[in-house]
């Protein structure tokens, strides 16, 4: 069965997060990505590895399954000409160097085009092309802190936090590829390719475009509520203790303050508690949250004799909303979602078997299967053989220059 991108080929010229979580998600739905690296070294995050120094981090692995890697050094005249070459039959280039790096190296959007006018040239970036930051460096705590994402983490009455996830990077990442695939299908109206820009910035802002409605309402900064909902009080909605009293041994209960809906009642009939019906101070969800300091010792009563997992099933059943807090090992292990294939063991030729995230989007006819993250170089001989018609002779020749 064909996957959905089959025939698409990428150039990935990215490193770190944004931009291989971009590659690895279009090589996840079947493109051919070429990930192209500097001799010897390779891209950065190959090095970032602290448990094994020398061998590929673990980050590396997680997000550059399904690619494959070539090495090329494109200072090099010579590696230009590859890399030129190597346009000329692509339809997707990526990058996220800093800002200036290709455009130095005589390979901006202008001269990609010039080579390949069907090309797709997407950049991550930390700030707009325009920006006053545009030639700032950024990482996902950048992103994050100056995407608002941190303004609105946290408790009120403690400083801002940043989020847990690397929302600035994975999430500019994936935001990349939507673009990436909407050009790609208007190149089949145009027949020609484009520029797709997008910032960590701009991504995050995105990303809270719900905060924004409690600004509307109030005409101040919308502030941070911890676990309560910025636009309007609910309750009961927030962690819950749970047995064994691990540091992980909750479940977040939150129930609907829409009318009509029955989702409080509910609770109240699975902790054993049907009297709070008639209880004034309970009546609505406005003065649930009032008094909810008065709430939660009933609730807390029942969880804290209840696993996690308990506690979900029995809310679950009942039509309440509720969510064990799961931990990354939890995830790891769970049947379901190994068996699914929202996890997938990966076997790496040096670290071995390792069981990794595998893609959330399933599509009913496209199948993609897992492949490890390429050792550096692992595809340069194949590659240039295949894709530019290199000789053995060629390809010594280009090694004993040092420009593979």
């Amino acid at each position: 069965m064909a996957s959905a991108l089959n025939g698409v080929t990428v150039l990935d010229l990215t490193q770190f997060e944004s931009g291989t979580v971009c590659t690895e998600t279009l090589a996840w739905l079947g493109a051919n990505v070429i990930k192209i690296e500097r001799p010897g070294t390779g891209e950065q995050g190959r090095g970032s590895s602290v448990d094994n120094p020398g061998t590929d981090s673990y980050l590396f692995i997680l997000v550059n399954a399904n690619k494959k890697s070539v090495t090329l050094d494109i200072k090099q005249a010579e590696g230009k000409t590859l890399l030129r070459r190597l346009i000329e039959k692509a339809d997707i280039f990526v990058e996220n160097f800093s800002p200036g790096t290709l455009e130095r190296l005589g390979f901006d959007y202008p001269s990609v085009r010039a080579i390949n006018r069907r090309i797709i040239y997407a950049q991550i970036k930390g700030f707009g092309s325009d920006s006053p930051y545009s030639n700032f460096p950024a990482f996902d705590p950048v992103g994050q802190a100056m995407g608002g994402v941190v303004s609105i983490t946290g408790e009120p009455d403690k400083p801002p936090l940043r989020a847990g996830p690397n929302l600035a990077d994975s999430g500019t990442g994936f935001h990349s590829v939507i673009g990436i695939l909407a050009a790609l299908y208007q190149r089949e109206v145009t027949g020609e390719g484009q520029q797709v820009q997008v910032a960590m910035q701009d991504a995050m802002i995105n990303f809270i475009r719900p905060a924004f409605g409690r600004q509307l309402v109030t005409g101040k900064a919308t502030e941070r509520v911890g676990n309560d909902q910025p636009m309007a009080p609910v309750a009961p909605n927030g962690l819950y203790a749970c047995k064994p009293g691990g540091p992980n041994d909750y479940v977040f209960i939150y129930t609907s303050r829409w009318p009509g809906s029955k989702q409080w009642e509910q609770l109240l009939d699975v902790i054993g508690c049907p009297e709070m019906k008639s209880d004034p101070r309970f009546a609505t969800p406005e003065s649930r949250y009032q008094h909810r300091d008065e709430m939660n010792p009933f609730i807390i009563t029942w969880t804290s004799q209840r696993t996690k997992f308990e506690a979900m099933e029995e809310l679950g059943k009942a039509g309440v909303p509720a969510g064990a807090v799961l931990t990354t090992a939890e995830l790891a292990q769970d049947a379901y979602l190994r068996e699914s294939g929202m996890f997938v063991t990966m076997q790496h030729p040096v670290r071995g078997p390792i069981v990794m995230p595998g893609f959330p989007i399933k599509l009913s006819n496209s199948h993609v299967p897992i492949e490890p993250a390429p050792l550096l170089g692992q595809h340069t001989d194949q590659v240039y053989r295949e894709l530019l018609g290199l000789s053995d002779e060629q390809l010594e020749q280009l090694r004993q220059s040092k420009v593979i």
